[in-house]
């Protein structure tokens, strides 16, 4: 039989980057990373309640504005959903015309308070990759900090997500047709690497934010952008899977009421799990080791040690010989 540990030793002594994924992978198992990825996986879905309050909120409130698309939505559920169930969801849209203000003021007080719980929580959990205790402060200062990493998140994911449209939409063939390239052949195949590319500049934009800036520690930028690259790349194979999981899902009336549902919380769960496993990367690399302060030496305890020896000592023996010649000099000089 090999010796796998003696094999993986020597790979690690060879290869410097198999030995950077295996200080990874130690630090993101020693910090129990899969226990924060399912914390963050919570309070995600958590926070999509509040968020689908203010999206119905908004929906009430340009209904509103608009008799004319109100009454054709209306028409619209009413042919293609006839029946009773046809009947409840004109009277959910009704609902959300009517009661849009209160709705909207009660989501945006849950998305604000499920927001700060989310971010201290993947905080928490980005920092726990960095091996250290970090004193938290105040409670108020720590929720005022929170606050702006989520506003600085949601700037972040508004750039993201405007790259990500710029990447799927129409823009690029738009482009394409403006300088008179739409027809040359192969173009549609180099509009989708364009398209996949900017996807994970996309990704990789919102997830160097994310590393340098979410944790609780100092993070180089360097360090992060690499880490960011690996799991953008990662995020964007892991996407396009999951489109091919929910078409598949989809197909059926079991897959249509649960497949969404057991979609996101895999997608949130295994999102969390390499987007922590991408800090751990990067708070193992050389740059971030640098910074890393050094550990504390534990106290020296003095405690005194009684020997007690029996009998005399050569030392004792010498001493009271040496004491018996002083003394017997002593004597003949007084004699004289």
């Amino acid at each position: 039989m090999p010796d796998v540990a003696a094999i993986v030793e020597r790979r690690r002594a060879e290869w410097p980057w198999f030995d950077h994924l295996a200080r990874a992978g130690a630090v993101y198992q020693k910090q129990k990373g899969d226990y924060y990825a399912a914390g963050i996986t919570y309070f995600s879905v958590l926070s999509l309640f509040p968020l689908l309050m203010v999206a119905f909120a908004v929906v009430g409130f340009v209904l509103s504005a608009r008799p004319d698309l109100l009454t054709e939505l209306q028409s619209q559920i009413a042919e293609n959903v006839p029946g009773s169930f046809g009947d409840t969801i004109n009277d959910l849209v009704a609902t959300a015309v009517e009661s849009r203000t209160s709705v909207g003021v009660l989501g945006l007080l849950g998305a604000l308070y499920a927001g700060l719980g989310w971010t201290a929580n993947l905080r928490d959990a980005l920092t726990a990759m960095w091996e250290t205790t970090h004193d938290g402060g105040s409670f108020l200062g720590t929720k005022i900090r929170d606050l702006g990493a989520l506003v600085g998140l949601g700037v972040a994911l508004v750039v993201s997500l405007g790259l990500s449209a710029i990447a799927s939409g129409s823009v690029v063939p738009a482009l394409l047709a403006a300088v008179g390239l739409d027809h040359v052949p192969g173009v549609g195949v180099a509009v989708q690497i364009v398209s996949i590319l900017l996807a994970v500049a996309a990704t990789w934009a919102l997830f160097v934010w994310v590393i340098a800036r979410l944790p609780r520690e100092p993070v180089t930028v360097r360090s992060a952008a690499r880490a960011a690259l690996m799991a953008a790349v990662v995020f964007e194979v892991f996407k396009q899977l999951g489109a091919v999981y929910l078409e598949r899902v989809t197909s059926g009336p079991a897959g249509v009421t649960f497949g969404p549902i057991i979609g996101i919380l895999v997608f949130a769960f295994v999102t969390s799990r390499f987007l922590l496993f991408s800090t751990a990367w990067a708070a193992t690399s050389r740059d971030n080791r640098a910074l890393a302060p050094a550990p504390v030496p534990e106290g020296a305890v003095i405690a005194p040690t009684v020997v007690v020896r029996e009998g005399v000592s050569p030392v004792g023996v010498a001493a009271v010989v040496g004491a018996a010649v002083v003394a017997v000099l002593g004597l003949g000089r007084r004699r004289r």
